[in-house]
């Protein structure tokens, strides 16, 4: 006979106990923000054949349980249509439980490194730590910290873009370089393209962020070089643009990306 969450008696905790998904409330410190549907229907899979192999980690709170570690397989074994799931039960507290629940993660690397970007400043910023005593806990060093939270500079659309062109985060380091949405974007795509490699990007963002001279010198050896590929009409539309308003023309941009073209719509006002 399975346990339930009603057997809990405060008692055995280092017991593994049969809890109704029912009574687990997600972690709402959870740093992991992205399941892949097709991977959570392939646990899902397994759970009903094999049920959950490795036990979820739920602290107590009130009449109910929060998750510490586990949010997949708990999602999966309700997709599998489990009433109930074997679980641990930790006396952590809060701020324990979220570092619990980051570490988990980070040692099984189910985040990208937006994710633990995030989840880095969450536990910083909720528990007034510096990135010393962060650093500490998670058992990393101070730079890998500074490094990671460095990623938060980039906007959501910037962050979307290199998660789809598939970039690692060394990609993304080298395209924090650059000032603005509109230059990491084209970069995003420029590089997707091209499929660069780290050191290729690092070279490509350099010669971004040339002196102008440098780049008027490369366009007078070959004036006449024409565009050559959509990244770069679109650089040069964008660039256009950028620097009619810096004249103070009254010119707007609207960029729509979709999976099989991008569509620019370019306003002028008369006055």
């Amino acid at each position: 006979m399975p346990y339930t969450s009603k057997d809990y008696l405060g008692t055995g905790l280092g017991r593994i106990w049969s809890l109704n998904v029912c009574d687990i409330d997600p972690d709402p410190a959870q740093a992991r923000r992205i399941f892949e549907t097709e991977k959570l229907r392939e646990l899902s899979e397994s759970i009903r054949e094999f049920g959950v192999i490795q036990p979820l980690i739920v602290r107590k709170t009130g009449n109910r349980f929060t998750l510490i570690a586990g949010e997949r397989r708990l999602r999966a074994a309700t997709m599998a249509g489990l009433n109930h799931v074997p679980c641990i039960i930790s006396l952590a507290d809060e701020e324990k439980a979220a570092y619990m629940s980051l570490i988990e993660n980070l040692q099984r690397r189910d985040l990208d490194c937006f994710e633990e970007a995030a989840g880095l400043s969450r536990l910083i910023t909720a528990y007034g730590l510096s990135r010393e005593e962060a650093a500490k806990k998670l058992g990393k060093s101070q730079s890998a910290i500074a490094n990671k939270l460095r990623l938060l500079k980039l906007n959501g659309e910037c962050v979307s873009a290199i998660r789809r062109a598939g970039l690692s985060e060394r990609h993304a380091r080298e395209l924090l370089r650059l000032e603005s949405p509109t230059e990491v974007l084209n970069a995003v795509e420029f590089i997707r393209e091209r499929k660069l490699s780290v050191a290729k990007t690092e070279k490509y963002v350099s010669e971004l962020l040339a002196p102008p001279q440098k780049q008027k010198s490369n366009r007078s050896a070959n004036p006449q070089r024409p565009i050559s590929n959509r990244s770069e009409l679109i650089s040069a539309v964008c660039s256009a643009v950028e620097m009619a308003q810096s004249r103070g023309v009254r010119a707007e941009l609207l960029r729509d990306e979709t999976s099989e073209k991008t569509v620019i719509t370019l306003t002028v006002r008369k006055t």
